[in-house]
Order: structure tokens, then C-alpha cells, then sequence
């Protein structure tokens, strides 16, 4: 007997949940955010029928920010081909915003992880080149501001790729012009502005990035980022000791002032094209403070009963720049009670500022490819066991004169499967 039917006389109980907002991210290589929130809204219609859902599919300037963006604004997409991070042609988008002076370069629209099969990655050969394209044709529409989202990236070039495709020059030792890749960047002696696109100088160029994400250091995007896109620890260390050299050439042959190219805010972003635009006078800010006042989110979660929010993992990583955190804390600015749903719980999600309960998707140990495929099923039915157990906490009797409390953490079913592998539906 399905959980569905076995339960469904608790539906009918008057329930205090009558405006559900459910604000996922995608799970990385399986859900868009729209999907996400698909699937969440499914499960949460099983328990609670007569419920207001407000989806609100969010984007962190990764996969589906260009689409979200331009729905959301009354906007279009334009179809194009570009250089992917293999070098050879794909088929890719940029959005023109409604207000007709926008356009939104979604950078994992043409140099994406999910562009880069398992078998070829390699972040010390793959380009960024393809995000170069975008924003010439987006100069090419007019546009008066362009902003790049960063996220997902399959790339670790520090932009060199987009700033050869805008028109810079890079020379090695002897001035021939280097291939492309980051691989290459340990090889750089010096880099020639002269040929640049000067219509840089005339548009309003924003990069909407995690700020948490630097370009050097020990913390810098090679290492923290390098493993997840193919690289060995070798390659690791060739690719950090060329992105400090990209960083140092940059500084001194574009005459960068103010900025430090090596470990500002939103440098490290999308392997280090934060820096490379920043470098032709990108402003480089905190992701949701661009992207989500299109979606008038703060009004959208006070207006919640109870906030639904999801991502792929819930983590020690999950408060540096995920959607969740941010999530929680916008809601609970408005007092909302917020539970996450995650594909695994990892070390520190009960850690989380924000998020009053958690719960995990998967119900029991399955291989990647199968959860993979099952993604949204398992959203669905997850989220529908959690909100189960948030009503049973709310109807068990309190002290006198208290109202009943909903449980602080949700039991989580997935834990048996093991929270501290790597996320299987990411």
C-alpha cells in the first residue's frame, strides 16, 4: 500500500499550511529548478490539495538562468551557435531581458559541465572562448547592460577564453599566441589589449557570481573546483600555478587598478571567469542580490505559510553561496519556517542558518544512474513524507496554553543510504 493511500485521511484534517512557496534550485545533471519545483509541488499536493503553491524555480547564474530570467521579465531567448568547451560548435542562448537593455549571458549555456562528457573532461583543455561569443552577440543587439551568470561551469581558464574571443591577444615567451585551455596559462608572458571589442568600454558589464569563490590561494577555484571537473592532483597544482600567473599578467598588461585579481569576491567564479572579466571592467557582485530581485522573491516568501527549498547536496557548503542558505535567510526574515530537501545530507547540514528541518530523497542506497533518472519521482515522494511528519508534529499536543510545535528536525529517510558520499543527484 503506497504512503499515498495509506495516509490520505490525514489530507482532510484542517491543516494551518494554506501557502506553501516552493523555492528549489536544479539538481546539478538531473532537475532544472523548474523541474524541482515540479516535482516539490507534486508531493506537497498529495498532503495538503487545497493549499496555495507558489513555485518559484530559483537560479543561481548556473543552467536555466538565461530562460528563467527572460520568462520572468516578459523577455526572449536568441538561438545561436558558439564555441563549446571542447572547441567544436554547439547550439546555445542569450536572453534580451523586457526592458529592452538587458541581455543575460548564461555562461553553462556554452561551457558548461553538462556540455563535457564524463570520458572527456579535462578542465586543463577546456575554454570558456564560447562566453566570449555571447557577449559580442549580445553587443550586437544593442544592449546597454549585459550580465554574465556564472555557475556550472566545465572550464578552469580563468576567462582567457572569452577575452580571446572579445579580442585580446595571449603571448607566450617568444610572441606566438597561445592555444586555448588552462593548461596553457602557465606558458603566458604577456597579454595584448590592443585588439579588444571597444564596445566593452561603452556597456554596463555585471557578473552575477558566488562571492565566496576566489581565483588563487588555497582556497582558489583549481583546487576547490579542479577534482569535480576531471582534474588529477597534478593538474590540479598546473592549473593553480597558471591561474597566478594569468592573474599577475592581467594585472600589470590591462592596467587593472583596485581590484585584486587573485583573491577578490567572485574572482574564482566559473573557473576563474570572474577574474578575466573583471580584468575588462566587469563589476562582479553577489549572485542573488542580481538575479533574484527579477522574481520579487522577498515578497513571495513572506507571503508563505512554510517555505520549500531543495537543492542536490545539503552541506558544510550549503551557507557559502547555495540557494537553500540563501533561501532560509530571506525567508527568515519574515519569520517562515523553512524545510530543505536534499539529495544527500552531508557533514553540517543540520548547520544550515535558516533551515528549521531537512530530509533527504533517496529512501534507499541505489546506483547513480538510477537516481539520476528517478530524480523527480524521488522529490516528489520525499517531499511528500516530510510534510506528513510536519503535520503529525503540529497536531501532537503541547504544554497548556502553548501551541503544538512542528518537529525542529525532519527525520530523514535517506540516511540510510549513507549522507557522507558524494551527492548522488547533484
Amino acid at each position: 500500500m503506497s504512503s499515498t493511500s495509506s495516509m490520505s485521511s490525514m489530507s482532510s484534517i484542517p491543516s494551518l499550511l494554506d501557502r506553501v512557496a516552493v523555492a528549489p534550485s536544479g539538481f546539478k545533471e538531473s532537475l532544472s529548478a523548474q523541474a524541482a519545483a515540479d516535482a516539490i509541488a507534486a508531493g506537497v499536493r498529495r498532503v495538503l490539495p487545497d493549499a496555495e503553491i507558489d513555485r518559484i524555480p530559483l537560479v543561481d547564474g548556473g543552467e536555466g538562468t538565461a530562460r528563467a530570467l527572460a520568462a520572468a521579465t516578459d523577455g526572449r531567448l536568441v538561438a545561436l551557435a558558439a564555441t563549446g568547451p571542447l572547441g567544436e560548435p554547439v547550439g546555445t542562448h542569450f536572453a534580451l531581458l523586457g526592458d529592452g537593455d538587458t541581455a543575460v549571458v548564461e555562461m553553462a549555456a556554452v561551457a558548461g559541465l553538462s556540455l563535457v562528457p564524463r570520458a572527456l573532461r579535462d578542465p586543463g583543455a577546456t575554454t570558456t572562448y564560447g562566453v566570449g561569443e555571447l557577449i559580442r552577440a549580445a553587443l550586437d543587439t544593442g544592449a546597454r547592460r549585459i550580465l554574465v551568470g556564472c555557475g556550472d561551469s566545465g572550464t578552469s581558464d580563468g576567462g582567457a577564453g572569452a577575452l580571446q574571443a572579445l579580442g585580446a591577444r595571449l603571448l607566450d615567451a617568444d610572441g606566438f599566441e597561445l592555444p586555448r585551455g588552462g593548461r596553457e596559462l602557465v606558458r603566458l608572458a604577456r597579454v595584448d589589449p590592443a585588439g579588444l571589442d571597444p564596445r566593452l568600454r561603452k556597456v554596463e558589464l555585471l557578473v552575477a557570481c558566488n562571492p565566496f569563490n576566489v581565483l588563487c590561494g588555497e582556497r582558489g577555484v583549481a583546487r576547490v573546483f579542479g577534482p569535480q571537473k576531471g582534474a588529477t592532483p597534478a593538474q590540479v597544482e598546473e592549473l593553480s600555478a597558471g591561474l597566478e600567473t594569468w592573474a599577475r599578467v592581467l594585472t600589470r598588461d590591462l592596467g587593472v587598478v583596485g581590484a585584486d585579481l587573485r583573491t577578490g569576491p567572485g574572482t574564482g567564479a566559473s573557473g576563474g571567469l570572474g577574474a578575466g572579466l573583471a580584468a575588462v571592467g566587469a563589476r562582479l557582485l553577489p549572485r542573488f542580490d542580481v538575479l533574484l530581485d527579477h522574481l520579487d522573491l522577498d515578497a513571495r516568501l513572506a507571503r508563505a505559510d512554510l517555505v520549500l527549498t531543495a537543492e542536490g547536496a545539503l552541506d558544510h557548503q550549503t551557507p557559502r553561496g547555495k540557494v537553500p542558505a540563501e533561501v532560509a535567510r530571506r525567508a527568515k526574515l519574515h519569520g517562515r519556517p523553512v524545510l530543505a530537501l536534499a539529495g544527500t545530507l552531508g557533514e553540517g547540514a543540520h548547520e544550515v542558518p535558516g533551515v528549521d528541518a531537512f530530509h533527504g530523497i533517496m529512501p534507499a542506497p541505489m546506483a547513480l544512474a538510477d537516481a539520476l533518472v528517478r530524480a523527480a519521482e524521488l522529490l516528489t515522494d520525499a517531499t511528500e513524507r516530510a510534510l506528513r511528519m510536519v503535520l503529525l508534529g503540529s497536531r501532537l499536543p503541547g504544554r497548556p496554553g502553548q501551541p503544538a510545535a512542528v518537529p525542529a528536525v525532519v527525520p530523514a529517510a535517506a540516511e540510510v543510504s549513507g549522507t557522507q558520499r558524494p551527492s548522488s543527484v547533484r
